[in-house]
């Protein structure tokens, strides 16, 4: 009976470590792999100008005029990276960073705002694996942040913005941490929407979608994700790095926001010592402010980038 008991508690105990095996590499794998649509970049403009009607004429006149261009690089690692640049003229560059499986073009609202309301010169990666950039796998911003620092390098000016939504967002802040160019003389930093840390973001989407609690699945998917590409769960974490980041930062969050929950961004904003703003905007979900508060988000770019006294 006792050989019966241990064998029935074994079969139980083997098929729960393969039952939390295959759910990690499926976790993983899920929140990690490309869009596989993300090189169809006629179906991003189209979607751009559904959304965005004004940026039509706007990148015709950018085209015509020469304005709008391609640029390829190869980072560091040896992969191959794009990024759309917009010339303007001038020492103002905003650097403006996408969210989770989207590419640049999906944030041509935003250059338009830089380009034809506050007169800055643009450039936009498609970060690794999105868009027409290199790459496997997802990074959620953590190698991100040194890939966006390259960037950075590449098109310093005088004055310069870096502008994240979501992902971006977050890639923007654990990117202030680093440290930059110094010919850079002014430099701030917008998020928009950004979470407090990845393993934040996966254990309430894993509970919301799932109704899964974070043990076991998020430290087996975590571990398994630091094994394959060297990173982990708990260290890409924004609200870390904005703790040691000096550069002025404006943060922008939807209060109806349940993707990335407002709770994270008064967390984020508390965990900035000094030069912080914040606007919480009323009646928007994720990604949703500059769609329901054009106006205002506009002035609040403005006021944010004028403002001496951070």
């Amino acid at each position: 009976m006792k050989k019966v008991i241990v064998w029935c508690i074994s079969a139980v105990l083997v098929i729960v470590i393969i039952s939390i095996i295959g759910g990690s590499f499926y976790m993983l794998d899920y929140s990690l792999s490309p869009d596989p649509e993300r090189t169809d970049t006629a179906q991003c403009f189209r979607e751009q100008f559904k959304t965005y009607p004004e940026t039509q004429p706007w990148i015709d006149s950018l085209r015509k005029s020469g304005a709008l261009r391609d640029t390829f690089v190869t980072m560091p690692t040896g992969e191959k990276h794009h990024a759309l640049f917009i010339r303007k003229g001038g020492s103002k560059t905003a650097m403006v960073l996408h969210g989770w499986r989207n590419c640049s073009i999906d944030f041509l609202w935003l250059a338009r705002i830089y380009e034809k309301e506050l007169d800055y010169n643009v450039v936009m990666p498609d970060l690794h694996a999105h868009g027409l950039s290199e790459g496997d796998v997802i990074q959620m911003g953590w190698l991100d942040r040194k890939d966006a620092l390259y960037w950075l390098s590449m098109f310093q000016s005088d004055t310069m913005v870096v502008h994240g939504v979501s992902m971006g967002a977050a890639t923007t802040m654990m990117m202030s941490a680093e440290k930059m160019p110094e010919q850079i003389k002014d430099l701030r930093f917008i998020d928009d929407c950004g979470y407090t840390s990845v393993w934040d973001e996966f254990s309430g989407e894993l509970k919301n979608q799932f109704n899964l609690p974070e043990f076991p699945l998020m430290f087996s998917t975590s571990l398994i994700c630091k094994l394959r590409y060297g990173w982990s769960f708990g260290e890409a974490s924004p609200i870390k790095e904005v703790s040691k980041s000096p550069y002025p930062m404006l943060f922008i969050h939807g209060a109806a926001d349940t993707f990335v929950p407002t709770d994270m961004v008064h967390r984020l904003y508390d965990a900035k010592s000094s030069n912080k703003e914040l606007w919480i905007t009323e009646g928007a979900e994720h990604a949703e402010s500059y769609l329901k508060h054009r106006k205002e988000y506009v002035k609040h770019l403005k006021d944010f980038l004028s403002c001496t006294a951070l």
